[in-house]
This record gives C-alpha cells, structure tokens and sequence, in this order.
C-alpha cells in the first residue's frame, strides 16, 4: 500500500509550521557579507598576476607528476649489481 501526500506551502509556511527559526537576516547577511568581501578581492586583483600565478602552479604540478611517473617507472633492484 502507498500513500502519497502532497503538501503546498511557502517555505516560510513550512518552517513555521516545522518550528524552525526564521534564518532569513542572517542568510542576507552573509550573502551581502560575501559578496562584499569578492567584489574587494576582484578590484584588488590583476588579471596578469592571476595568470603569472596560475601558471607558476601548473608548472609545479606539472614537475612533480613527471617525478612521480619517473619514480614509478624505476623499479627496485634496477640499478647496478642486480
């Protein structure tokens, strides 16, 4: 047997009727919060040294996969005198 209810209702209707707390100004809050605090980062940050950095990091992340390939390729024992 199913039984299927469908309930219609705001979320501001099913939080009250949940009993849980309206949370609205604080998520406002905190949207308005972030949106500042990136909106501050944005003018602060050029695009040439978002691309130096960027770069600087696929390199190095680059050179330390093709380490790790070398050392997986190297097997033990294969050096001199085996």
């Amino acid at each position: 047997m199913k039984v299927k209810i469908d309930i219609d209702c705001t979320p501001d209707e099913a939080r009250s009727f949940l009993g849980l707390p309206d949370v609205s100004r604080i998520n406002e809050a905190m949207v308005d919060e972030v949106v500042r605090r990136t909106e501050a980062n944005l003018e602060s940050m050029e695009p040439e040294a978002l691309m130096r950095q960027w770069s600087s990091i696929g390199g190095q992340m680059t050179n330390q996969f093709m380490e790790m390939m070398r050392q997986a390729g190297t097997t033990p024992g294969s050096g001199k005198g085996s």
